[in-house]
């Protein structure tokens, strides 16, 4: 029986330093080699998360942006995507009336770029811009209409929570909705991807596209509890939250201790 394994990143695969270790890097590299099926699941983007992972080399899918695209490590090229329709206008448009002005991720003339109002951006998005500079995707536009543009796949608020947490409750059941607070920043988070973009649904669709008949999960968060319901087996690290433990077949070790190469290490066997 073949077994696709699944980690969250964040808090999971990486360290609190926000990067894998030497040992991960080395445990998954070896054993993709001897046919371990592995892929990583993250909001981050494909280039933040190669970036914070950079010793892992091996061919995998990635599943990136919390499932809206399912992209190859070594070509980059995109195996799923998942869009909004032109229904997103009166979403952003709601936005704007609730005075929230989100970071829009799209593809515009085929490159991927976020794009934002400089000047009515909160302090919190400030904060995220600053630590993306230099970012080839980085797009400030002139208006807030300018944000409509290209094919938009995510939608991301840095905001108070009570002007972020009624519009979450609003958009949650006809969109695929994160709100939580960011584990570095303390940030307050929305973020806003079309209803087929989860990580668990991104996982059946490579699950069945790789032909696994087992799916064994591993991660830390609430945003994590759709993956750990669809597994067969699923992992929480030991600085998981505590709803997360509570359903996790079993717990590991912590990010910091390199729990799931541990773990990976010592039960994986090549069927």
């Amino acid at each position: 029986m073949s077994t696709f394994y699944v980690s969250d990143l964040d808090g999971t695969l990486l360290r609190s330093n926000e990067k894998t270790s030497e040992y991960t890097n080395n445990v998954i590299n070896s054993l993709t080699e001897r046919g371990m099926i592995f892929s990583y699941a993250t909001a981050r983007s494909l280039i933040t998360a190669k970036k914070v992972t950079s010793g892992i080399n091996a061919k995998i899918p990635l599943i990136v942006y919390n499932g809206a695209f399912v992209i190859d490590n070594l070509t980059e090229d995109i195996l799923i995507a998942n869009y909004f329709d032109d229904r997103v206008d009166f979403v952003l448009d709601d936005l704007f009336a609730n005075k929230v002005y989100p970071i829009v991720y799209a593809y515009i003339d085929g490159k991927e770029k976020f794009s934002f109002v400089p000047g009515f951006c909160s302090d919190g998005t400030n904060r995220f811009l600053d630590s993306r500079k230099g970012d080839i995707r980085t797009n400030a536009v002139g208006s807030i209409n300018d944000l409509k543009t290209g094919n938009i796949f995510y939608i991301t608020c840095i905001d108070e929570p009570q002007k972020l947490e009624p519009l979450y409750e609003k958009y949650k059941d006809s969109y695929h909705c994160v709100y939580q607070t960011d584990i570095y920043t303390n940030e307050q988070w929305l973020e806003i991807m079309p209803l087929n973009a989860s990580k668990a649904k991104a996982i059946k669709q490579l699950q069945s596209l790789l032909k696994c008949e087992k799916l064994v999960v591993f991660g830390d968060g609430k945003n994590d509890i759709d993956m750990f319901e669809l597994a067969d087996e699923s992992y929480a690290v030991q600085n998981a939250h505590e709803d997360l433990k509570r359903i996790a077949t079993s717990i590991i070790s912590s990010n910091d201790e390199d729990g799931v190469a541990k773990w990976l290490d010592e039960n994986f066997v090549m069927v």
